[in-house]
């Protein structure tokens, strides 16, 4: 397991916007070969973003699901596709080996848009 990073203080963590949001779209990034390009709804909006999460899970078993996100992370280039925030997931490590990511989910169901926290 790793080091734990640097504390913060509760100020910065309330910086953090995370929300549940709904994959309405998944395909492999056309460009990357560990990058899907999933296209979300935040409830009141809909974006792209792009994750590292190709080799554990399949495009089409994600449309439909609910995932955290950081719905304000400023937006950045990957690979020349937009991405306009972060999934949040749990990586299952063997010493320095990633094994399994597991994509980060209300425990049931709720309003695409709800707020973590």
């Amino acid at each position: 397991m790793s080091e734990f990073k640097e504390t913060i203080t509760f100020d910065d963590f309330v910086k953090l916007d995370l929300r549940v949001a709904t994959i309405l779209e998944a395909e492999a990034h056309p460009n990357a070969d560990r990058l899907l390009k999933l296209q979300i709804d935040l409830g009141s909006e809909q974006r792209q973003i792009c994750a590292g999460v190709k080799a554990y899970y399949d495009p089409a078993e994600l449309v439909g699901r609910q995932i955290i996100v950081v719905a304000n992370l400023a937006p950045r280039k990957i690979r020349g596709e937009e991405s306009n925030g972060m999934l949040m997931a749990a990586s299952a490590m063997d010493g320095e080996e990633v094994t399994d990511v597991v994509l980060l989910a209300p425990g049931k169901p709720v309003p695409a848009g709800s707020s973590v926290g």
